[in-house]
């Protein structure tokens, strides 16, 4: 095991210096947790100092507080511009604190100044009703990471180095982090990241010992183990132990400048020499206590070294004196008189490895990605938009169409590398293929000269691991740049968790004016339900969007164009929108055109529409029946069962709606793009059955519309986890969701139509059976489906 470095050259004031700071970031983390008065301790404690509810994590705050002052002395000393990504779950105390020391809090927010009275506030407002919360938060200066949720640290800090050559993110990683599925495949990040045209990431690997009640795995792994591991992992690890401040300190400082070096010198060989091997990058293993400084045993039991040092200490502080005696002990060994000013402020030792003005770690612009963000060079979309001289006549894949448009933003931006395209091992297959043509794979590992499209500056990301892809991506955005992420529809559930602390993250932004708005996390989610025919039952799920859509409305967006030319529309607007989550649901398969470029945009607009050309309303009365749709093959259900009705049943007044923004089902009160009632009323009428072919699962649509007056009058096709390996018209046969059936539906729901059109009925029932008898025969559908044409 080699964890040899530069031997430290810290002088003795450096160190003192160090460790004043140290001190410092401790205190001002033990106060935030027990204190809400008295936070110089200018008076002994009392139990009315002390917060009726004691919240949070200090266990973990000494190693990240350690990490914080040892790195703002090498970009102090090296003039680095750096990021720090915070793993550990709650260690908000240690950051909070790091960001008042340095002057960034009390920048971003003025009523908590560096004094005595903006300590007290710095205090009472953490995990306090009305406060901050007890994790790294969008309201710590200097975070992209929400530490609430654990597992998504490292990959974070990877999508925040992508072409940003001259960042150097550190990323603090707790051991019960590391336990996590989606920490474990982060480490294979380093085979993605190019040394000349990205920046660099240090990981910290911190091991205190514990989780919230046991032993951590890889604390407890043999020490050569645990190397053999790292270094499998691609890593060059540094290893700092003790528990002695001043052997920690000169050990931390000498691995810190040994990682600079590395990675300077790796990023020199690649920029300047050509160099082409993948480096081994460096990483620390720091493993000092947990708990460490605090409290060493509580009521004869021992706390620090062990998990229950994890959140409080002392939990008895208010009712029991002796535990009130220890906390103030406690707080007192860091000698705060030395560390803080009669007024409160830091001293000038305090201060001294402390950068100054945006190098410091709360006020990089790095970490408020919106001062970086520039607008989206997105092509004119008549450059790729499919022709369609009536609708129905002709038919592209959607997906195809749309690799064209990407293709040419991400020509658009090869020299400002500000745009990237995630998915997992899925491009090609999802028919986006074309981006090739402007820039490869991104890939720094071993290539055989039967691959393709491999490149070590690509900027399109292929990973088996959608909890990668989705940290990359959100990492790349929160620092200021655009991206998509293509997947298949079934496995985009895979990060639900994750979008769900994303969606959160912005939502807690935008009440924030400082930090500025940065550019839409954009799901692309094709090889949809209707057409896995062929993988079967495990590859259909269209279930995300529900997921989504019970989301912050504020937030969420979900679009279901129905070809083309209005998912050319729909990713152009996404693409340049802001601080949202939009999710758009496309098939990769030939789908008919529709709508025209023109007639798209309009479409696209309104989020709902009927398409007039389609139905057989002359205008002079309402009509009998409304056919609503939302997704390609619902929509090619509907027209083909619109289709039908117009041949067996002219005299019928059929309305065709099409609605592109399922939230426009919701009233407006429930989300901005909701329609009001008027409007909804309008569309789908107050009182006239509406047959509703929906993509996904078909009470949602209910859910949606139950508080419309029509809603009794509402009747919703659409998945009901009938799915199998079959035909592509059998998918829609197994869930009711055919044309036949549709119309079926419309003889049943529409006033004394039933005894009239009973022939046809039973007609569409036969039909029905035939097709089942068909495809066991033929393996493929009736004739008359797979031939079907628009003829309106």
């Amino acid at each position: 095991m080699s964890d040899t470095h530069t031997p430290s050259t810290l002088s003795d004031q450096d160190l003192a210096a160090l460790d004043a700071h140290w001190r410092a970031a401790n205190y001002l983390a033990v106060g935030q947790i027990y204190l809400m008065a008295n936070p110089l301790l200018t008076r002994p404690l009392t139990p009315e100092d002390i917060k009726p509810r004691l919240l949070g994590h200090w266990g973990t705050s000494p190693g990240l507080n350690l990490v914080h002052t040892h790195l703002n002395r090498v970009v102090k000393d090296r003039g680095i511009e750096a990021l720090c990504v915070w793993g550990p779950g709650h260690g908000g105390p240690a950051v909070l604190a790091n960001a008042w020391l340095e002057g960034s809090y009390s920048e971003t927010y003025p009523d908590v100044p560096r004094t005595t009275e903006g300590m007290g506030r710095l205090f009472k407002q953490f995990s306090f009703p009305g406060g901050v919360p007890s994790h790294v938060a969008p309201e710590t200066p200097g975070s992209i990471h929400e530490g609430g949720e654990l597992g998504y640290a490292l990959t974070h800090a990877y999508g925040a180095a992508f072409d940003h050559p001259g960042l150097l993110v550190t990323c603090v990683i707790g051991d019960g982090e590391a336990e996590t599925g989606p920490l474990a495949a982060s480490w294979h990040s380093d085979k993605f990241l190019d040394p000349v045209h990205d920046g660099a990431v240090l990981p910290v690997l911190h091991l205190n010992g514990y989780k919230i009640a046991n032993p951590t795995v890889l604390a407890r792994l043999p020490e050569e183990e645990l190397d053999q591991l790292l270094r499998g992992y691609g890593h060059d690890p540094l290893y700092v132990t003790g528990d002695d401040p001043a052997t920690v300190h000169r050990a931390m400082a000498a691995a810190m400048d040994t990682a600079v070096e590395r990675i300077t010198a790796y990023q020199r060989a690649a920029r300047e020499d050509g160099a082409t091997e993948r480096p081994r990058w460096p990483m620390i293993v720091l493993r000092t206590p947990k708990g460490w400084t605090g409290p060493k045993e509580v009521d004869g039991l021992p706390v620090e070294g062990t998990w229950r040092s994890h959140q409080v200490p002392l939990s008895g502080v208010r009712d029991n004196p002796e535990h009130l005696r220890q906390l103030e002990a406690w707080l007192r060994s860091y000698r705060p008189e030395e560390l803080f000013d009669a007024d409160g402020r830091p001293t000038e030792q305090v201060l001294a490895c402390v950068p100054e003005g945006t190098a410091r770690l709360g006020s990089t612009p790095y970490a408020n990605g919106g001062l970086l963000l520039r607008d989206l060079p997105v092509p004119p979309l008549e450059d790729h938009a499919v022709r369609v001289d009536r609708p129905g006549s002709a038919s592209h894949s959607p997906t195809q169409v749309l690799g064209g448009l990407l293709e040419g933003v991400m020509a658009a931006t090869a020299g400002r590398r500000d745009f990237r395209v995630v998915g997992p091992d899925e491009t090609a297959s999802n028919r986006l293929q074309a981006l090739y043509r402007a820039t490869g794979k991104a890939w720094q590992a071993q290539t055989l000269p039967t691959d393709e499209h491999l490149a070590r500056d690509g900027r399109v990301m292929e990973v088996l691991s959608e909890h990668l892809c989705q940290g990359w991506l959100e990492g790349y955005l929160l620092t200021g740049r655009h991206g998509l992420f293509s997947s298949y529809e079934a496995f985009a559930h895979i990060v639900d968790s994750m979008v769900n602390q994303h969606i959160k993250w912005l939502r807690t932004s935008r009440r924030l004016p400082w930090r500025l708005p940065i550019a839409s996390l954009n799901y692309l989610l094709t090889s949809h339900v209707w057409r896995q025919d062929h993988n079967g039952f495990s590859h259909q799920d269209p279930g995300f969007v529900d997921h989504i859509l019970n989301k912050s409305p504020e937030v969420v967006r979900v679009y279901l164009p129905p070809d083309a030319n209005t998912l050319l529309s729909v990713t152009d607007h996404a693409l340049r929108s802001r601080d949202y989550v939009n999710v758009i649901v496309a098939g990769k398969q030939p789908t008919f055109d529709w709508l025209t470029l023109e007639e798209a945009r309009a479409h696209c607009a309104r989020g709902a529409g009927a398409w007039e050309w389609a139905g057989t309303e002359d205008g002079s009365r309402e009509p009998d029946v409304v056919l609503g749709c939302a997704g390609d093959v619902p929509t090619q259900e509907v027209l083909a069962a619109a289709d039908l009705l117009r041949r067996h049943l002219p005299e019928l007044a059929v309305r065709v709606v099409n609605v592109v923004d399922i939230a426009r089902m919701l009233p407006h009160e429930d989300h901005p793009h909701g329609m009001p009632d008027s409007e909804y009323d309008a569309l789908f009428t107050r009182d006239k059955p509406v047959i509703f072919a929906y993509h996904g699962y078909p009470w949602l649509i209910h859910r949606l519309a139950y508080r419309r007056a029509g809603h009794a009058n509402l009747h919703v096709r659409g998945y009901k986890e009938e799915g199998t390996t079959t035909t592509p018209f059998d998918m829609v046969v197994r869930n009711d969701l055919d044309r036949y059936r549709l119309v079926m539906d419309v003889i049943d729901r529409v006033p004394g139509l039933g005894v009239r059109a009973v022939a046809l009925r039973q007609a569409m029932s036969d039909v029905r059976t035939r097709h089942h008898a068909w495809i066991r025969e033929h393996g493929v559908d009736l004739p008359e489906v797979e031939e079907w044409s628009w003829s309106g």
